[in-house]
């Protein structure tokens, strides 16, 4: 048996005209702009009509640590919105827009996988509707003003050893992380050293999804902090004066974009920020707007309960004032033997005894939602070499546990195999009330959300923090910083922050060695461990067998 891919998949499925997408979820003409024949740019006037209406059922999808070529947690969220719809739930999936840092690396897109995708998936996983082009071109647009700025004079007496904004790229490249720019003499600038982040770790990004209009957006932008003067004030981008040219180049980026999925289910896709090095949610506009236009929404927050959900529950659903009904965890056998001690290039092996081990790092993640008051169903994402003993052992581990738990098959069978997941979540959401807390009042201490953080989520013994973190939260406190969110920053593949620990490692430690202020964005980013704000490429990255057919088509886009 041929098994098809992904991009073979969404070629053979008929699209409907973006109209008829828009028109189910009850957007006027004048509320979208069409972006050629299934792609939409959403207003945000829609917002305002419907802003007494009651939201839908916000739904969070989440995961354990996942393997190096993800669990699937996309897959499951566009096949749990089919399956909805499949049983008469108006029903709206809110999307990441994928980066095309791990599309061209290793793993891969963001669209969801099988017969559970949202397409145009060639489009959606490379260029889309330029909204991450957008936010490069304003990161570097900011980087250029402050070098024009010194060169012009420096009017700001920013200290060129303490400029803190980094230009971006959104692909791995690490050639790029430290590089020297303005050589070549007098007319070419000043020299000093600089480097790169990916796009999708600018503060732009995060600003972008967490803004809740343009004004909110531009007010933002202003508060950036650029740098440092010689007496250790920051230099923000209201004091460059240009934060009136950033949002101006964000106004159409800003808007949300209406998509499809393979069995027409309505699909918001906004904004893209990494949930290891940033906070891993889609926009918060796209999640409002899907709330007021579904019944129920399903959206995803990047790799595992650790790391995309926290930062959901205790960034974005706070800004937003967001309140989650419950959340999916989705488990794979691979994933669950990989931290039961089995080798990577045999999880293809039946193996129980590893199950058992493994399955500790998802009673980990069960009991950290648990702590935010969140009820959840678990979601078994099976894949082609998983066995029926060792789905029985999780389905059996799971009742003992109290937990539901429902065998999900929509990579194979779309929204049909999500027909299980789909009823036990709505019995969930009927049946348990949930009493959604964050983790963290904002007025506890730098040093004291990270250690809540660190021990009620990851399961640390304690944090350690550099001396230099430490002159840092000094600082950032003095400035009137210390009652901001924390963005910690740390390896996926495991809940310390060591990517070799895995399973549910306990008595460890985790160190912080930099903070960054996110100021426009509104969070302290704490960075742990060697996580780095520019990955590089595997030794063989997907690109190597990408490429195009004489009509156009894309081949090899997984």
């Amino acid at each position: 048996m041929v098994v098809p891919t992904d991009i073979e998949i969404a070629n053979q499925v008929t699209k409907k005209p973006i109209k008829e997408i828009a028109e189910r979820v009850g957007l006027r003409d004048s509320e979208w702009e069409p972006y050629g024949k299934y792609k939409a740019k959403i207003s945000h006037d829609v917002l305002e009509r419907l802003k007494d209406t009651p939201d839908g059922n916000l739904v969070l999808v989440t995961s354990i640590n996942p393997t190096p070529a993800g669990e699937g947690k996309s897959t499951v969220t566009v096949g749990l919105g089919q399956a909805m719809n499949q049983l008469g739930h108006q029903t709206v999936v809110a999307l990441r827009e994928p980066s095309l840092g791990p599309t061209m690396g290793l793993k891969g897109g963001a669209s969801g996988g099988g017969y559970a995708q949202v397409v145009p998936m060639e489009d959606i996983n490379l260029h889309f509707t330029g909204d991450i082009h957008a936010i490069t071109t304003t990161n570097n647009a900011l980087a250029a003003f402050i070098d024009n700025h010194i060169f012009q004079g420096n009017e700001c007496e920013i200290d060129t050893r303490r400029i803190v904004w980094k230009r971006v790229v959104d692909l791995n490249d690490r050639a790029l992380r430290n590089v020297v720019i303005g050589l070549g003499g007098i007319k070419q600038g000043v020299p000093r050293e600089d480097g790169f982040n990916i796009t999708v770790a600018s503060e732009i990004m995060a600003i972008f999804c967490l803004a809740s209009d343009l004004a909110d957006m531009r007010k933002r932008l202003a508060n950036i902090v650029v740098g440092y003067r010689s007496d250790d004030t920051p230099v923000t981008v209201a004091d460059l004066k240009v934060e009136g040219a950033l949002t101006l180049l964000l106004k159409e980026a800003i808007m949300p974009n209406l998509v499809q999925t393979l069995e027409n289910t309505p699909a918001i896709i906004h904004g893209g920020p990494f949930a290891n090095i940033a906070h891993g949610c889609n926009s918060l506009l796209a999640t409002k707007m899907a709330s007021k236009l579904g019944d129920y929404v399903i959206t995803e927050a990047g790799f595992g309960a650790d790391l995309g959900a926290e930062k959901f529950l205790d960034i974005k659903a706070r800004v937003g004032e967001l309140d989650p009904k419950a959340v999916v965890i989705v488990a794979t056998i691979r994933a669950l033997k990989l931290h039961g001690g089995v080798a990577l290039e045999n999880l293809g092996e039946e193996n129980v005894g590893a199950l058992r081990e493994g399955i500790q790092n998802l009673k980990k993640h069960m009991e950290t939602i648990e702590s935010f008051g969140l009820p959840f169903v678990v979601a078994i994402n099976r894949f082609v070499d998983d066995t029926e003993e060792e789905i029985s052992f999780i389905q059996q581990w799971c009742e003992e546990q109290g937990v539901e738990v429902a065998l999900t098959e929509v990579w194979e069978h779309g929204g049909k195999g999500g027909i299980e997941l789909a009823k036990k979540l709505v019995k969930t959401i009927e049946q348990k009330q949930a009493h959604f807390t964050p983790l963290y009042p904002l007025e506890d201490s730098i040093e004291d959300k990270i250690n809540q953080i660190a021990q009620k989520v990851y399961g640390a013994k304690d944090v350690s923090f550099t001396p230099h973190a430490e002159q840092q939260i000094k600082e950032m406190t003095a400035l009137g910083w210390g009652n901001l969110p924390i963005c910690m920053a740390k390896t996926q593949y495991s809940l310390s922050d060591d990517p070799k620990k895995l399973g549910r490692p306990n008595d460890f430690t985790i160190t912080v060695r930099e903070l960054r202020p996110s100021i426009g964005a509104g969070f302290i980013v704490a960075l742990t461990g060697d996580v780095l704000t520019m990955p590089g490429l595997p030794k063989k990255p997907a690109a190597l067998n990408m490429d195009v057919d004489d009509q156009g088509r894309a081949i090899g886009l997984f």
